[in-house]
């Protein structure tokens, strides 16, 4: 039988209500799955806000954790230099006073050397005295000779 004015029979309307009823219940499907995905995206959201969190947290340990491991390392540099400094400082004095014992050493042996070239002069001229007066005595000697000779 036909609805009046409608066009269809009441098995076709139910049909076609049934069928728009499995496309709603379909629909309703896919909106509480889309529900579910949006709160497990919720969720996954949040964790990662939260795990973004938590990592600029352990970002800025490690910077500040840097930051000490540098500047320790700084000051031991910086003692390390000083120490080294300090032994360069002893060294250099320990070559100053060698240089002034050196130094005082070279005027020793040119005292020395002055005095050493002194005493040769004075010898030689002992020498040439003696050579002279050894001369001298043998022209006499000579002379002694042959005055007795004759």
């Amino acid at each position: 039988m036909k609805i009046a004015g409608l066009g269809k029979t009441s098995e076709q309307w139910r049909h076609e209500v049934k069928e728009e009823k499995g496309k709603a219940n379909q629909w309703e499907a896919k909106f509480r799955d889309a529900q579910a995905r949006e709160g497990t995206l919720k969720r996954s959201s949040v964790e990662s806000q939260n795990e973004k969190e938590g990592l600029k947290i352990r970002v800025s340990e490690l910077e500040r954790s840097l930051y000490q491991y540098r500047t320790r390392n700084s000051v031991i540099e910086l003692k390390a230099s000083q120490s080294r400094i300090e032994e360069l400082k002893e060294m250099i004095e320990e070559l100053k006073t060698m240089l002034q014992n050196c130094e005082l050493q070279i005027e020793l042996l040119e005292v020395n050397n002055k005095r050493w070239k002194e005493q040769l002069h004075q010898s030689q001229d002992q020498v040439r005295n003696r050579d002279y007066v050894m001369g001298e005595a043998l022209t006499q000697v000579r002379e002694v000779a042959v005055t007795c000779k004759h």
